[in-house]
């Protein structure tokens, strides 16, 4: 926050933009505030009622102080109007993460694990799971892993996973057969896995926005979501935490009985280009 604010007295500005909702995007805005610059937040109004995720404090305490609000779907704007904010200051302009997963879709590059571990399209299964209520409890972790494990039908599942997922597994010692830890991947590897997958279990937000996208099954492994148009229009299922709600999810993917999704509104590849529109009027 102070290195910001040094930034911004050092170069004054009309407008500070915030995009997301990790701790940087709160710090910004309240900087911005304290200096008297307005604020506007892409992302905004998305909410998953759920006060112990860091996330929802950071995006609520953002929305609170800011006077443009840029949003990815019709509901995050209603959210923000039960919230006290005016119509007028908000603009309905789409995702930009998808803007990012567009411009890049002719980009993807077939990582390295595709060939070691012989995979096909439609074959495998992606796996992320980084949210502390599910990897820091080493027995939870342990269910979890071996009700997937035993369920896939002895197909691979391809899990890129975090430095601390992965000492607690090697803690618990764990013996999978189907299950193929890989070390991180970048953007276009990953997205890559997806496009190609049967389908994702992962307990992440923004994964649920690019496999609805993508038409890939998706089963969320959380008890609430602040992407509720992955559900109710796209392809994704929330399954909660319990690891006993695993099996029957995957015998539902495994039997093609999974929802043919769509793609939310505005959800095209151009809510940058909106939100450049949006600006460019308020200078004229």
């Amino acid at each position: 926050m102070l290195a910001f604010e040094k930034e911004l007295l050092a170069h004054p500005t009309d407008l500070v933009m915030v995009v997301g909702d990790v701790t940087s995007t709160m710090a910004c805005s309240i900087v911005a505030k304290k200096l008297g610059v307005n604020v506007a937040h892409v992302e905004a109004g998305i909410r998953s009622w759920d006060r112990s995720m860091p996330e929802e404090i950071n995006r609520m305490l953002t929305d609170s102080i800011t006077d443009y609000f840029f949003t990815t779907s019709t509901l995050a704007g209603d959210n923000l109007l039960r919230e006290g904010h005016r119509q007028e200051q908000i603009f309905f302009t789409g995702n930009v993460m998808i803007d990012t997963l567009r411009a890049n879709e002719s980009r993807l590059q077939q990582p390295e694990v595709w060939k070691e571990l012989g995979l096909k399209e439609k074959n495998y299964l992606v796996m992320t799971m980084h949210r502390p209520a599910n990897v820091d409890e080493e027995h939870k972790l342990k269910e979890f892993i071996q009700s997937i494990d035993d369920n896939t039908q002895g197909m691979p599942v391809v899990f890129p996973i975090h430095p601390r997922t992965k000492g607690i597994l090697e803690k618990a010692g764990i013996l999978m057969k189907n299950i193929h830890l890989v070390e991180p991947l970048g953007y276009l590897e990953f997205n890559y896995l997806v496009k190609h997958a049967k389908g994702v279990l992962t307990d992440s937000g923004g994964i649920t926005e690019e496999t609805t996208v993508m038409n890939v099954p998706c089963i969320t492994l959380r008890d609430n979501t602040e992407r509720p148009e992955t559900i109710d229009i796209g392809t994704n299922e929330l399954i909660g935490t319990a690891p006993k709600r695993i099996k029957p999810a995957l015998e539902k993917l495994f039997a093609g009985h999974w929802k043919q999704g769509q793609i939310p509104e505005k959800w095209d590849g151009k809510a940058a280009e909106r939100i450049v529109e949006v600006l460019s009027g308020m200078l004229k």
